[in-house]
């Protein structure tokens, strides 16, 4: 295993709460942490993708959070809103490999976020789980052309990140326990364990790590 220690880590959508569990662990390790989140950059905008690159510079790892989700029955989706959760998901992440794939030290990473929406489809949830399967097999793609820079994806679970919180969550949550074989929902710092080892291990790329309780078997 590598380190973090002195490193340099971008992570994109800074204000998640697995986003700030990460950053917190990272620095904790030494790691450079510059995080970054709307307005400072727009994954809808190349222009701002470009400019991001050049104020950062060289770098180490690079981990893109961001989404932006479109739910609701497919006969009703809006289009606009397909299309920002796309450029969070997927497209926005595509354009960061462009913009900073030259600038990443020996030992460098990607982690893109795909989610267990990908594998365990649900009603209202069509565009969720079309971005992160595309994202998962972004990672893949990106692994193989980017070679030897390591490219990997993270699919969260039901994590108890703020995302859900509102009306209803102690329900979900209730019924995501009772169900995945875990049987609980994840925290961010679940996350972040994972994360750090798909940073740091020079041999793993082109994978997607589950952490979702098992729940996308359940």
């Amino acid at each position: 295993m590598t380190t973090l220690l002195n490193k340099k880590l971008v992570i994109i959508g800074a204000g998640s709460g697995i986003a700030a569990q990460l950053a917190a662990d990272a620095a904790a390790l030494g790691a450079e942490v510059v995080s970054v989140g709307r307005p400072a950059v727009d994954l809808a905008d190349e222009a701002s993708l470009a400019a991001l690159a050049e104020r950062v510079g060289e770098l180490d790892h690079l981990v893109s959070l961001a989404a932006d989700p479109a739910n609701g029955p497919v006969t009703g989706l809006d289009r606009e809103a397909v299309h920002r959760a796309f450029d969070a998901k997927v497209i926005g992440p595509l354009l960061l490999a462009k913009h900073f794939a030259g600038r990443f030290r020996p030992g460098g990473s990607i982690l893109l976020f795909s989610g267990v929406a990908a594998w365990r489809p649900m009603p209202d949830r069509s565009v969720m789980a079309a971005t992160n399967a595309a994202a998962a097999t972004l990672a893949e793609a990106l692994a193989v052309e980017l070679a030897p820079l390591r490219v990997n994806a993270l699919s969260p679970g039901i994590i108890d990140s703020g995302a859900w919180d509102g009306p209803g969550k102690a329900a979900l949550f209730e019924s995501v326990a009772a169900r995945n074989p875990a049987r609980r929902v994840g925290t961010p710092a679940d996350v972040s364990a994972a994360a750090l080892p798909a940073l740091t291990n020079p041999y793993l790329t082109g994978t997607t790590l589950h952490v979702d309780g098992g729940g996308r078997l359940a």
